[in-house]
């Protein structure tokens, strides 16, 4: 066999599924720690029945209980992790390896089976003009969830690998810029540097002569030339990853330059305005949000038959608390593109906020019609047929009603719990240096609150399922 035979025989050999399987297996996995709270409020329940031991004279049993928690719950926290191979994600450690022998399954989400991406963000720092943003990103499919927080390179890596993945439809308004936007840090201030943009303190400075730039986008008229075209969008990209990186005042300016080379571009307004709500809410300023909801009007009208553009317009006047606009926009967008699967979604939940199911169950069934995949098409029958069995049995719709009382309850009990164990911790801590009597008070106050925080626990993940439709 000759070397050119050779080279066709290994050629078609790649190409067998076979061989394609054995390649993807190969590829090396992407791995994030998952969020160790869980952990942490387990070793916190045992540390404090530790200390009622010792309080108690059970002195070895508190040793005991008190090593086997703190040795314990690190191993726990070190090995658990969020996995993802290009198939699907998975998690790994020793409290994943109890979940598989106690249900007899690996915890594991295929690709095709995510049916949506959600994203909930905290401010965790507040410094001149930029804001630290914690992400907290929720896959849910096939009754599983997995859920990971933002920390570091792999987090990106996870994001960058697992978004791509899927499809816009799947992924709510953050999820969405996080797939487009997220980047390194070092890469970010490459290109900022790069295109000149100022540091935080000297825009600070000027703050007050771009305080309106959305009153000049209207006015300005440019050539859009082909290299400025090339330098709107380069800084049309910058101005989102510094957004996504909680830079706002840098985003800021990098906007107010794009908008003044496209003033037109119905996207970029679009991600001016989703940069207005984010100063609105780290600022506290009420007035940004109306400039914001202002620019989204605009990126409507500039959009033009942009059906995407419009879903995006419609989520986020939803997201910004403006129903009407967000309802026209989303219904503007199925005009455009009857197959609007997010639009129509993302109608429902509004119409789920204001009571009205019949018009729910009518989205939820039109977005199972036109769904893009298996995964999306079985969530929205789901929801269909859920809310019309609220709808049609007063049986079911009582019990959920009572199900979602409960739960509220548990939630607030959680909370009160939580704030009244700290206090009497305090209290038990502080009193026996006053008198014993204010300490043992403290200590069964704590020991009250920290049964009735667990109870409450408890009680929610009991009732955060739904009942089954085959119940009555």
């Amino acid at each position: 066999m000759n070397e050119a035979t050779q080279k066709q025989l290994l050629e078609a050999l790649r190409e067998t599924p076979c061989a394609r399987e054995s390649a993807h297996k190969l590829e090396p996995k992407i791995g994030v720690r998952v969020s160790p709270g869980g952990y942490f409020a387990l070793a916190a329940v045992l540390t404090f029945v530790s200390v009622v031991l010792l309080r108690t004279n059970r002195d070895l049993a508190a040793l005991l209980l008190v090593a086997i928690t703190w040795i314990v719950v690190p191993i726990l926290v070190i090995t658990d992790r969020l996995y993802f191979d290009g198939l699907k994600l998975f998690r790994s450690g020793f409290g994943p390896l109890l979940a598989r022998v106690a249900h007899g399954r690996r915890p594991q989400l295929a690709v095709a089976d995510i049916e949506r991406v959600e994203v909930s963000t905290v401010r965790t720092l507040r410094r001149g003009g930029s804001v630290r943003y914690r992400y907290s990103i929720e896959i849910s499919g096939k009754g599983s969830t997995f859920a990971f927080a933002s920390g570091g390179r792999n987090f990106r890596q996870m994001v960058r690998s697992v978004l791509l993945n899927l499809s816009h439809e799947k992924l709510d308004a953050r999820a969405f810029e996080l797939r487009e936007y997220l980047a390194e840090p070092k890469r970010i201030s490459e290109q900022v540097d790069a295109l000149g943009i100022a540091a935080p303190s000297v825009l600070e400075n000027t703050n007050d002569r771009h305080a309106r730039i959305e009153k000049r986008v209207g006015a300005l008229e440019t050539a859009n030339l082909p290299d400025e075209v090339d330098r709107a969008r380069a800084l049309r990209e910058v101005a989102n990853r510094l957004r996504v990186a909680g830079r706002l005042r840098e985003s800021a300016e990098a906007f107010r330059r794009a908008l003044h080379l496209t003033p037109h571009d119905g996207w970029l307004l679009y991600e001016y305005a989703r940069l207005l709500r984010s100063q609105a809410s780290a600022f506290s300023d009420a007035h940004l949000l109306t400039r914001a909801c202002a620019a989204l009007k605009l990126a409507l009208l500039r959009g033009g038959e942009d059906a995407q553009l419009a879903e995006r317009v419609g989520e986020s006047f939803f997201e910004f608390g403006r129903i009407v606009r967000a309802g026209k926009a989303l219904r503007r967008a199925i005009e455009i593109e009857s197959s609007s699967f997010r639009a129509l979604v993302v109608l429902a939940e509004l119409a789920l906020s204001e009571g009205k199911l019949a018009h729910v169950i009518h989205h939820y069934g039109d977005a199972a019609r036109v769904a893009p995949d298996a995964a999306s098409a079985r969530m929205a029958r789901r929801e269909a047929d859920y809310y019309a069995r609220l709808n049609d049995d007063e049986n079911y719709l009582s019990a959920e009603l009572r199900r979602m009382n409960w739960l509220e309850g548990a939630s607030r009990v959680q909370q009160f719990s939580a704030r009244v164990s700290f206090a009497a911790l305090f209290v038990a801590l502080t009193g026996s240096f006053i008198d014993p009597i204010v300490a043992s008070l403290g200590w069964a106050l704590a020991s009250s609150s920290i049964i009735g925080w667990s109870g409450a626990l408890m009680l929610r993940k009991l009732l955060s399922r739904r009942r089954g439709m085959e119940s009555a």
